[in-house]
């Protein structure tokens, strides 16, 4: 072989009728005598190499699909080619030989492979072109709600993930063993964030969570990777819902623009956005469920996933849009922090965001007083003691402040379509899944 550059199989069209070296994995070969068709993947996409050389071809001999290999070859435009383009006057090399059969085909259009069997064989399956596609989206989700909230001045934190209490967040929680006291892996960054609004008014944080609830549903998972946000100098949960509202519309747009090769491969397509989100009071969406789907949920003081998703119905419908924000959730189930509703204080100034069917956001104005916010930790049954660091900061003043924490994962899965949120999950943990 040549000292030829490695080039992408992005890139291929930038070196029209040149001569090129590509290295990936044998996606697939096809044998048909005189004219054979190697497809190459890597981490970028496939792409077709010609093969007509016998002796190039002996060189694949027992080198089965997943095997590394290193082409090289004169870039030419073919329009029966995918792409339009493939790779003529071939040289090949094998540089890591597999001799075993994979779990399952990775060279067809779609995996097969049913979701037990997939998750058990992640390392290997993770390499179909749709798995790449999806989760090339997920890095998108983080890359747009960074640049996002930078350009609107927030700073990116990072707070423990070890915290000493279990009553940080109201979930169940998993306990740790630290050098011999008791600890426990973060429920969420609330109170951290929170605290941080007292050093740069606007904070945002990418980072794992951890929940101990025993659930086992096509939307939970017991760890996954939170997008929050809080920000200082607020007059109410609306001016947080505003700055959401950009964060989607961000996410969206770069989606569309960056990423229209995988959308286009997993057969998606991303919401037009509308700036202006609808919204609804929680006792008005318990009435339209009512009026509008007979579901009576007068006596409830949570939305149940079945009235999510007829919630997203009815606001399609009425308001052409997959969005819906659902306002003021009763006292009792929201946080000791959550801010009550000054006009009617068994309400709340908090917001779940409903997209698709699926709350994909929970926020809300927070308690800044002091004295409020003591008077609602032991209002909750808590331990005054046990919020020390969390309480210093308000007794030294805090702005009016809100924030949201939005579950990565579950945005993703609504955006393609995912029927269970450990399919855009690299490695879910679950009640029964800790490997791979």
């Amino acid at each position: 072989m040549s000292n030829l550059d490695r080039i992408r199989t992005t890139q291929a069209r930038e070196h029209l009728n040149r001569r090129v070296r590509m290295t990936g994995w044998l996606h697939r070969l096809r044998r048909l005598g005189s004219v054979n068709f190697l497809i190459l993947r890597d981490g970028f996409g496939l792409f077709q190499a010609v093969i007509e050389d016998a002796d190039e071809l002996a060189k694949l001999r027992n080198a089965l699909p997943e095997s590394v290999i290193d082409v090289e070859g004169v870039v030419v435009a073919e329009a029966q080619a995918p792409g339009g383009l493939e790779l003529h006057n071939c040289r090949v090399r094998v540089v890591t030989r597999v001799d075993e059969v994979v779990p399952f085909e990775l060279n067809k259009r779609v995996l097969k492979a049913g979701l037990d069997v997939f998750l058990d064989h992640a390392p290997v399956g993770l390499r179909h072109p749709q798995k790449q596609a999806t989760f090339r989206l997920f890095s998108g989700i983080l890359a747009a709600f960074r640049e996002h909230l930078a350009s609107e001045g927030f700073t990116e934190i990072q707070t423990p993930k070890l915290v000493g209490t279990a009553t940080e967040g109201g979930a169940n929680v998993f306990p740790v063993n630290y050098f011999g006291k008791n600890a426990y892996l973060a429920q969420s960054p609330q109170l951290y964030k929170q605290i941080m609004v007292g050093v740069f008014e606007r904070v945002f944080e990418v980072g794992p969570v951890f929940r101990a609830e025993p659930h086992s549903t096509t939307r939970h998972i017991n760890q996954y990777t939170s997008l929050d946000a809080e920000m200082g100098f607020i007059e109410d949960h609306t001016d947080v819902m505003r700055v959401l509202a950009g964060v989607v519309r961000t996410v969206f747009e770069m989606l569309s623009r960056r990423y229209a090769r995988d959308l286009d491969l997993l057969g998606v397509q991303v919401p037009a956005f509308d700036e202006c989100i609808p919204a609804v009071r929680f006792r008005v969406a318990q009435q339209v469920l009512l009026d509008r789907f007979g579901e009576d949920c007068r006596d409830e003081t949570d939305l149940s996933p079945n009235h999510e998703r007829l919630l997203c119905q009815w606001a399609k419908k009425v308001h052409g849009s997959e969005l819906l924000f659902v306002t003021h959730y009763p006292v009792s189930k929201r946080p000791f922090y959550t801010m009550p509703d000054p006009d009617d204080p068994d309400y709340t100034n908090s917001f779940d965001l409903l997209f698709r069917g699926t709350e994909i956001v929970t926020g809300g104005q927070r308690v800044h007083s002091y004295r409020q916010l003591l008077n609602h930790i032991e209002r909750w049954a808590l331990n005054p003691a046990e919020f020390a660091g969390y309480l210093e900061a308000f007794r030294y003043g805090m702005p009016p402040h809100g924030g949201f924490g939005m579950g990565a994962e579950r945005l993703l899965q609504m955006i393609v379509g995912a029927g269970n949120l450990r399919e855009t999950t690299l490695f879910p943990r679950d009640m029964k899944r800790l490997l791979p």
